[in-house]
């Protein structure tokens, strides 16, 4: 569909016309031309920018959609309503169903079902036989299959030496493991974080422990192996630590952070909400900027929504015995803005580096490229609620909110969805 937009401010690293301002042509789902003062065509959709900014769209590596099984959660037409309302033209869909992603068939499936979508739905499949840590799942036919990554979703695995042939097994054919970082033997059955916090609540706490152990055995392994992997939702300052270290000492790891850990602390939990029930649990102050510091200086490579949908008979319960997780894809720009980062770090993270990490395609905003953009007006004030919340689920401590950073278009796939300005 051809596409005029007017006066629009770009924000691409790896465009010529980073930080500028231009009008912007599409035409059969290609940028045709970007210069100043461009005139409409016939049969041609104008957009006036108005402030906004014009971005590669958003990628999200950490999603939870409930299709195969899981259904009435999330499926994958009201998965990609609420991914596309979000700013997001790409999601890597978690293993986390029933069945379970383990073989080729469920990735198959899950391709075959998000055909000719504007959004692009990437399977990521399990690396152990039903999410058991004790044998390895289909890997190498998967692969093939399409899937992008594996991982246990938010199930962490401890057993070390399963871990190890996971990842050996994977270097033969550039496989990716994306691992949850938590000592299930430390972390025990607590679901706040350990601090003065959780004494007040009465509650027993996960210590930061819990996580910097894991992520100090995964970054051993990866060591050893000199194989690449990637830690999922990290969430404390030592793993920043452990991480950049790493980094510095050319293991090949990445790492992504929860939107909502950058913005969101324990002392929201005082009220018992259980929409601010999380795992990883939300931290204290002296992590979130250690968080926002990692992503700054490239510690924390991209940032995920951590989408987890969840009928209301979940989480409208006691605390304790709530699950974890909130609907997020819509949220991540505004949280993100509230964050504090600007156009140029929200693309390298939400929209670049998620693509990289998987050897993805990477969109940019440059003549004759294919159009996979997200327009957002940054200032733009929204109420998050029912009636445009896209999710199946409505399990997200900011319904009802009023949320600043709306997106107002995206295009992919020779598709675009405007939405209101």
């Amino acid at each position: 569909m051809n596409l005029l937009i007017k006066g629009i401010t770009i924000a691409d690293p790896n465009s010529e016309f980073n930080q500028q301002t231009a009008d912007v042509r599409v035409e059969q789902g290609k940028i045709s031309a970007i210069e100043k003062n461009l005139l409409p065509l016939k049969n041609e959709a104008i957009f006036e920018s108005n402030g906004a900014v014009l971005s590669p769209g958003f990628f999200d590596l950490n999603c939870m959609i409930g299709d195969p099984g899981l259904e009435t959660k999330e499926d994958i037409q009201t998965g990609t309503a609420a991914a596309k309302a979000g700013g997001f033209t790409g999601l890597a869909v978690l293993p986390n169903t029933k069945p379970v992603v383990q073989s080729k068939g469920e990735v198959e499936y899950i391709l075959n079902r998000a055909k000719n979508n504007l959004v692009d739905v990437f399977p990521i499949g399990a690396i152990s036989h039903d999410l058991e840590g004790k044998e390895l799942a289909e890997l190498f036919d998967m692969k093939n299959a399409g899937a992008v990554a594996f991982s246990d979703g938010s199930k962490a695995i401890s057993d070390d030496g399963f871990v190890s042939r996971a990842l050996q097994y994977s270097l033969g054919f550039d496989g990716l493991l994306m691992l949850y970082p938590e000592n299930k033997s430390i972390a025990g059955k607590a679901q706040v974080n350990e601090s003065k916090n959780n004494v007040l609540l009465g509650m027993k706490g996960v210590p930061a422990l819990a996580e910097e152990m894991q992520v100090s055995r995964d970054i051993f392994l990866a060591t050893y192996h000199n194989a690449p992997i990637h830690i999922s939702n990290i969430s404390t300052l030592g793993s920043v630590a452990l991480i950049k270290k790493a980094k510095k000492d050319g293991v090949k790891i990445t790492c992504d952070v929860a939107a909502h850990q950058l913005v969101f602390t324990e002392d929201l939990l005082n009220d018992f909400d259980s929409n601010y029930k999380v795992k990883p649990p939300l931290r204290g102050k002296s992590d979130q900027k250690a968080l926002l510091a990692g992503l700054k200086d490239g510690t924390i490579d991209a940032v995920s929504s951590q989408h987890r949908p969840h009928e209301i008979e979940f989480k409208d319960v006691e605390f304790e015995i709530a699950a974890y997780g909130i609907i997020a894809l819509q949220t991540v720009l505004p949280l993100l803005l509230q964050a504090g980062l600007d156009s140029n770090l929200i693309a390298e993270k939400l929209s670049i580096n998620p693509r990289s990490i998987l050897n993805l395609t990477i969109p940019k905003i440059k003549k004759g490229e294919v159009a996979n953009f997200v327009i957002y007006n940054p200032t733009k004030k929204w109420e998050y609620n029912a009636t445009n919340n896209a999710s199946k689920s409505s399990n997200s401590p900011l319904m009802g909110k009023t949320l600043t950073g709306k997106v107002e278009l995206v295009y992919n796939n020779n598709q675009f969805q405007k939405y209101e300005q």
